[in-house]
């Protein structure tokens, strides 16, 4: 039982709340029974998980899987967790690899082009993982996909399918070399989807600018067609309903 927060390991945990300590452990964390639970059913090893002495609940099922928990008081579970209300279990888990890949995988990929809000990224890493898209790839600029709003957001696709970190300016040249066709969703685009080969890249901006001039020009432009008078939709939901087109 861990009863003090200025223990080692529980200052550890809290460090992963910003992206300098995920990025110098090499670790995430996450929180809440579901996402937990999922995340290790996904095949993630986990490096440290506590549980609140309160929750027999969570205890249980971990002692089910034969997983290894730490107890700690409902203080220090309020200390490492970021959320207001936690749930009385998290994790710090082995951040995944996030280099893009030498040759991309086939099929729909979605690329975030300064995406910064992490409850938008988390949504959209669950949307492409809903559709069966092949991965997702995060632009610079984007919000952490392993901060702790993103993964939440995500609701345990971030460990589904791959997410890849990379400059797109860089990575969408290659794609295209790769035989994929490029889309991004933009206001000043066409309402009808150009022809595409079944391989092909979905193009998401920034919730406020959108795409940038860089990026725009190396895709085909395409808008939602809108009946209303709204002129946009949150970058999430237009992401949402692109993905389903495209991945048809």
């Amino acid at each position: 039982m861990i009863t003090s927060v200025k223990n080692d390991k529980i200052k550890e945990l809290r460090s992963l709340k910003t992206k300098k300590g995920r990025r110098e452990t090499g670790l995430h964390l996450i929180e809440g029974e579901r996402l937990v639970l999922d995340a290790l059913d996904s095949g993630m090893v986990p490096d440290t998980v506590l549980v609140a002495e309160w929750n027999t609940t969570a205890g249980a099922k971990l002692d089910e899987r034969g997983v290894e928990y730490t107890q700690v008081t409902g203080e220090v579970m309020k200390a490492v967790c970021d959320t207001d209300n936690p749930q009385g279990v998290c994790a710090a888990l082995k951040t995944p690899d996030t280099e893009p890949p030498r040759e991309y995988p086939k099929g729909l990929i979605v690329a975030l082009d300064r995406l910064q809000d992490p409850g938008n990224l988390g949504t959209v890493l669950r949307t492409a993982d809903a559709f069966g898209a092949a991965g997702v790839l995060v632009g610079d600029g984007s919000a952490d996909p392993f901060m702790g709003k993103s993964v939440r957001a995500a609701m345990g696709s971030s460990y589904h399918i791959p997410v890849w970190q990379g400059e797109l300016e860089q990575e969408l040249p290659r794609l295209k070399e790769q035989g994929f066709g490029l889309v991004c969703g933009h206001l000043e685009g066409a309402e009808e989807l150009p022809e595409l080969p079944e391989s092909r890249v979905l193009v998401i901006g920034n919730e406020a600018n959108g795409a940038s001039p860089e990026v725009a020009e190396l895709c085909t432009l395409y808008r939602l067609p809108m009946k209303g008078r709204a002129e946009s939709l949150n970058a999430a939901v237009a992401a949402a309903i692109l993905i389903y087109k495209l991945a048809e």
